[in-house]
């Protein structure tokens, strides 16, 4: 039995084993060892680990890994997961590096007959933290300052050596001038200029463009590729017979004497802009790039490119106004349980255009997109008092015409201010605003929508059915009367709702336009594209080729709806015996969701908001929890009543419920209904349990 176990770990064992003999020579490796790649054990039979650990590259770790192993000998104390990186002297060269843990192996009376070397391949997994520290060490390099060639050379220093051993960064000619490119892919006719370069390889040749000198990269070759198709470009292994080199000869000259092996080609995107391009090369390592290294090219491209951008627009004569504009809109729109969204600014417009994504109680959602017409620090200074303006009137729950309303009278206040300059006195500042505003259900799977002066969202069924909202347009912010209507909508799961800022006033609203454009949406959903903010950014390079529609701001969101096990639902009779089924219904209902830690707050909570429906209401009383990112507990009523926070005295029987309430939960409040009205209080759920890893 035991002999048979001993034949099965060393034959069967997926893990590399070594054994040396007290002297530290090697006697004996099973198969796993002989199979890790370009590393020929058989002609290593008999050497010590010393020669071993030189054979492999490893001169200077040689005497430090030799005494820690004597150490293991003498003391018999195992050393787990030490890393070394092992490099095979045959081709195909490679580095491995390998996870090993040394143990001492005794004879059955405890003397020492060696040491056993157990060896684990992690070479993929100290690559990709390797990476992930490349990234994170670059991303606080790159973008110190507001110079466009800076930030250029900041990329390449922070690639080479330890991604690349040479990395160039050209840049379009506009950029440089702190211009705004065409959007969308460029092949030729535009210069590129070199804005960084770092090598390890000191190249003495007078045609290597030097800052500011224009880089030729000919037509055909994956460089024009890149920038036409916007997608980063691997070659794994330079084929020194292509096509693409031999139009170029001098650059054929060039990567031949430096032997590069492997490049990545990756274009500069910025805010749907083309900046330039970034080429990293390899012709030191052996290791060819991979999709991995594509990856992180392209990760670190885009930082790189976000800053070239910032750099650009502060070059710029109107940088202020600019930098101002796009500080008040949203980088990132929140992640929401009931929409997917994406989202596109225009990329040379200097407006008020704007987007957002409003998270409500009851995982509901608002989504918003407007626009403040003109240009510079004025209207990106009142883009920012209306967002500010809708986020506050959004918490008070509103419905989408009446926020409108609101907002329609707070435009004209504004608009009635007065705004003195230096030049000539006070006058009268108006503003000209448009805005789209929906709030979307996940539970009930209903979109309300309403307009001002904005044009028809629209709508992209699960089966790629493209259709208008239909929503009855009321004038524009500030202008007219407020007769604002909203539809409702029951969307499938699955439905994008695309939201734009043009205003209906910028768009030529001719029937055949309208079918163009739907008929160009659904040309974009039916054609497969991978993900909603690709379909987002190539609606927007539809958008701004339209001159109807200049520096349009786009929102896509992409419907989501709450499955049966989110939710809980009740009926309660206007009755006080009703109030002890509450809360055994939100008792039971937690306990299914083991959410057991919440009971006692939940039923003090259901218990406080039904008695509190009770005192003011004789109609039926709903109770719902909702799980989601946090648990809701909502209780409607058919009274209309606002309920008002007061404190209690202490010599008063009632007037704590929801004192208590708001002094139990994150955050309550109210909001109406058609029949009535509905109190909510939401609480953080908790933290899910870790299991302590297995013992060793």
């Amino acid at each position: 039995m035991g002999d048979a176990l001993l034949t099965a770990l060393f034959t069967e064992s997926p893990i590399g084993l070594h054994i040396l003999d007290t002297e530290l020579r090697l006697v004996y490796f099973n198969p796993a060892a002989r199979r890790i790649r370009a590393f020929p054990m058989e002609e290593l039979l008999g050497c010590t680990l010393s020669e071993m650990l030189r054979a492999f590259g490893l001169e200077e770790e040689a005497e430090g890994i030799e005494a820690l192993v004597r150490e293991v000998l003498e003391t018999g104390m195992p050393r787990r997961d030490v890393l070394v990186t092992l490099r095979s002297r045959y081709e195909p060269y490679a580095e491995v590096t390998g996870s090993v843990s040394w143990y001492r192996l005794n004879d059955a009376r405890g003397q020492p007959l060696g040491v056993a070397a157990a060896i684990v391949d992690v070479t993929e997994r100290y690559q990709a933290r390797a990476r992930l520290a490349l990234l994170h060490r670059a991303s606080t390099r790159i973008g110190t300052t507001l110079d466009v060639f800076q930030t250029a050379q900041e990329l390449v220093d922070a690639a080479v050596p330890h991604f690349a051993d040479t990395a160039t960064v050209d840049l379009l000619d506009p950029v440089l001038r702190g211009e705004a490119p065409e959007p969308g892919p460029l092949i030729e006719g535009i210069a590129l200029r070199r804005a960084g370069w770092h090598s390890m390889h000191d190249i003495e040749d007078s045609r290597i463009p030097m800052a500011g000198e224009i880089s030729g990269f000919p037509a055909g070759s994956p460089y024009r590729q890149a920038m036409a198709d916007l997608r980063p470009c691997l070659i794994s292994k330079l084929d020194a017979d292509a096509a693409w080199l031999a139009d170029d000869p001098f650059r054929y000259r060039l990567l031949a004497a430096v032997q590069v092996r492997s490049m990545i080609v990756v274009p500069l995107r910025a805010r749907g802009l083309v900046l330039g391009l970034a080429c990293f090369y390899r012709w030191r390592s052996q290791d060819a790039y991979e999709d991995d290294d594509l990856a992180l090219a392209a990760q670190l491209s885009a930082h790189t490119a976000l800053c070239l951008d910032n750099a650009r627009l502060y070059s710029r004569g109107r940088s202020a106004a600019r930098i101002l504009q796009m500080s008040l809109r949203p980088l990132e729109a929140p992640a929401h349980s009931a929409v997917e969204t994406a989202h596109c600014y225009p990329p040379s417009g200097s407006g008020g255009d704007w987007s957002d994504v409003i998270p409500l109680p009851g995982a509901r959602v608002a989504l918003a997109a407007g626009t403040v017409a003109g240009d510079g620090i004025r209207a990106a200074a009142a883009m920012g008092e209306l967002r500010a303006a809708i986020g506050a009137l959004a918490a008070l729950d509103l419905a989408p015409d009446e926020l409108l309303q609101r907002l329609h009278e707070l435009v004209t206040w504004l608009s009635g201010q007065e705004h003195p300059t230096p030049e000539a006195g006070p006058r009268t500042a108006t503003v000209d605003a448009t805005c789209t505003y929906a709030v979307y259900d996940p539970v009930t799977r209903h979109c309300a929508l309403s307009a001002a002066g904005n044009r028809q969202p629209v709508f992209v069924l699960p089966d790629g059915t493209v259709q208008l909202a239909d929503i009855p347009q009321g004038p524009v912010l500030g202008q007219g009367r407020p007769t604002y209507q909203a539809t409702e909508h029951e969307l499938p799961e699955g439905t994008v709702l695309i939201v734009t800022s043009a205003g209906a006033q910028r768009n030529d609203r001719a029937p055949q336009n309208t079918t163009r454009t739907l008929d160009q949406v659904q040309a974009v959903f039916k054609s497969g594209i991978g993900s909603l903010q690709e379909a987002c950014n190539t609606l927007m390079g539809i958008l701004t080729h339209q001159p109807p529609e200049p520096g349009a701001a786009l929102l896509l969101a992409k419907t989501c709806a709450l499955g049966p096990g989110q939710l809980a639902s009740w009926t309660l009779q206007p009755a006080p015996e009703y109030v002890a089924q509450a809360r055994k219904h939100a008792a039971d209902q937690l306990a299914a969701w083991n959410l057991d830690d919440l009971t006692p707050t939940t039923e003090l909570v259901v218990s406080e908001l039904v008695t509190n429906a009770l005192r003011y209401s004789d109609g039926p009383i709903g109770l719902r929890l909702i799980r989601d990112r946090t648990l809701t507990c909502e209780v409607s009523d058919t009274s209309s009543t606002a309920p008002q926070l007061r404190r209690a005295e202490d010599n008063d029987e009632g007037g704590r419920g929801l004192f208590l309430t708001g002094q139990l939960t994150q955050r309550w409040g109210t909001r109406p209904t058609r029949r009535g009205k509905i109190i909510w209080a939401e609480q953080a759920l908790p933290e899910p349990v870790t299991a302590p890893p297995p013992s060793s």
